[in-house]
């Protein structure tokens, strides 16, 4: 099984360690406006990992819902009176994650804290030990961090 999930904050490669050690300077560099990124704390993301660990049964892709925030607001937060300078997007970045595609809305399953992915390998979608209390989510559907409904 795998977890996926946004930034962890205060990790290492989180944005906010960043801005906060720009703080007071008068200029946070941000890439894009439009910018947004899933957010998620250390003990959520454990207990995601707690939570795969008693539920798997091999192969899913466990998804938490957590809250997305558009960079802006981050940095706003951080140090409310710096100049946002917009810098561009750099080769790779993205200006929004995707934690789950339209390609696996049809092996994704919504439970009330996060989405599960069952493997595409073979017809999962029969087997109650897997799906459990899951709801099938719509064809189509994605869990994209600019068009998640928990900001």
């Amino acid at each position: 099984a795998v977890v996926r999930y946004g930034n962890v904050m205060g990790s290492r490669g989180s944005v906010i360690p960043f801005f906060l050690s720009l703080e007071g300077q008068g200029v946070l560099p941000i890439t894009d406006a439009r910018m947004t990124r899933f957010m998620i704390t250390l003990e959520e993301a454990v207990e995601l990992v707690w939570h795969a660990f008693d539920d798997l049964e091999g192969g899913e892709i466990y998804v938490k819902k957590i809250p997305s925030m558009k960079v802006t607001e981050l940095a706003r937060a951080v140090d409310p009176n710096a100049r946002q300078e917009f810098v561009g997007i750099r080769p790779g970045e993205k200006l929004h994650e995707q934690m789950i595609g339209p390609e696996d809305s049809f092996f994704t399953y919504e439970y009330p804290e996060h989405y599960k992915i069952l493997p595409a390998i073979n017809n999962w979608g029969n087997s109650k030990e897997r799906i459990k209390e899951g709801t099938k989510v719509a064809e189509g559907f994605s869990y994209t961090s600019d068009n998640n409904a928990d900001w």
